[in-house]
């Protein structure tokens, strides 16, 4: 079953966010706030966010703000929509098995994979890119290029969608591509809803645009 087969049936996503040490902040903040902010304007019916790291314990994002973790690699529920979000700390999670595994379990359940900012060099490591279209933040483009040589790279595109496997650029695009799942499983209405909440962008006047 599809994300949006759930959605229509009215059952509630789990958004399962991955976290580990030196992530960028707004890389998972902004997602967990479109999502459960959809979710309380919904009467808390649309989505469920978790957070994720590997042993289940704090962790410290790139500028000391500590964060504490819902669950572990290990005791986790099911996850709907996995987010891995970016910064510094992927360089280190790309060289960690445990990781790659974990994220290749979990993307196989999921219903849909999306990532944020230099989150997209993990999917990239995987394989998961590949005749994908994908984009990152604008300083790792080459990168991903480089570890994902198959993939189809797109600067110009602040997200991308191929279905199952969706990316974004850095940072506070990933408020783009959450709002974007939004629309596409819920609807224009509930999406505009969650912006004008939020006064994210033009939210008076103007709907978000799709790139």
């Amino acid at each position: 079953m599809t994300a949006a087969q759930k959605a229509q049936r009215g059952e509630v996503l789990r958004v399962g966010i991955y976290l580990f040490d030196k992530v960028e902040l707004l890389d998972f903040a902004g997602p967990c706030e479109v999502f459960s902010v959809t979710s309380e304007l919904n009467h808390f019916g649309l989505f469920q966010v978790l957070t994720i790291s590997r042993d289940g314990r704090p962790i410290q994002t790139i500028h000391g703000l500590q964060v504490m973790v819902d669950y572990s690699f290990d005791n986790h529920p099911p996850i709907d929509i996995l987010v891995i979000p970016g910064g510094v700390g992927t360089r280190s999670e790309i060289k960690k098995e445990q990781v790659l595994q974990w994220i290749a379990q979990v993307h196989h359940q999921a219903k849909v994979t999306m990532t944020v900012c230099s989150g997209a060099v993990l999917l990239g490591k995987l394989g998961i890119l590949d005749g994908l279209e994908a984009t990152t933040h604008h300083e790792v483009l080459d990168l991903l290029q480089q570890i994902a040589p198959r993939a189809l790279i797109q600067p110009e595109k602040r997200w991308t969608d191929n279905g199952r496997v969706m990316t974004s650029g850095g940072i506070a695009a990933g408020i783009d591509l959450s709002l974007h799942l939004v629309s596409k499983l819920y609807g224009q209405e509930v999406m505009r809803k969650t912006m004008t909440y939020m006064e994210y962008g033009d939210w008076r006047t103007t709907p978000l645009q799709d790139h």
